[in-house]
């Protein structure tokens, strides 16, 4: 009688693998799937703050590129998204930052009467929420570092605060708005 038993739980054993078993494989290898996704080639994120406007608004939500930048280094005027560096001007640097590449190692950056200027020459910025109303002395990028400013320049904390971004502290390049919808949604243009 205990034989019969044993057979039967078995036998139900079997049938619940048989009959959920390729959902829950399909389940499994999805997930793997979709952490490495996020993790190596592309996540969501959400913009918590009015630093990059007009550019992007509070609550966006756009997708970053993080494998691009294995091949191709980023580019001015792309926007990245970082985690800044140590900083007495930065409360919690393990939240990442979202800013514009402005300067690259050994450019020469300056903000005086309302304009950017790299290797003494004025930027054009027609992203800009309004020019910056601070003026900043000449400062030269380190090899390995880049320059980094909110287009919303008189209410972003960036590198005329905190100073130069390392390269090895960036997480990947802002390329598509998915959120919201309508005439907003698409790619993240860099100019």
């Amino acid at each position: 009688m205990s034989t019969q038993t044993q057979t039967d739980s078995s036998v139900v054993t079997k049938s619940w693998w048989q009959k959920y078993g390729d959902t829950i494989t399909i389940f499994a290898i999805a997930l793997v799937v979709a952490t490495l996704l996020r993790t190596f080639v592309v996540e969501p994120r959400f913009i918590p703050s009015g630093s990059m406007e007009p550019t992007l608004q509070v609550g966006d939500r756009i997708l970053v590129d993080k494998i691009s930048a294995n091949w191709q280094p980023p580019q001015y005027g792309d926007i990245l998204i970082f985690y800044p560096p140590a900083s007495s001007a930065i409360d919690d640097n393990s939240k990442a930052y979202i800013k514009r590449l402005i300067g690259m190692g050994g450019d020469r950056i300056a903000i005086v009467n309302g304009k950017v200027y790299r290797n003494g020459v004025p930027l054009d910025e027609p992203y800009i929420a309004e020019p910056p109303f601070y003026n900043m002395r000449t400062v030269t990028v380190p090899q390995g570092y880049y320059w980094m400013m909110g287009d919303n320049r008189n209410h972003s904390n960036d590198s005329h605060v905190w100073g130069f971004l390392p390269q090895q502290n960036v997480i990947g390049k802002a390329v598509f708005r998915f959120f919201p919808l309508g005439d907003r949604l698409g790619a993240i243009d860099r100019s």
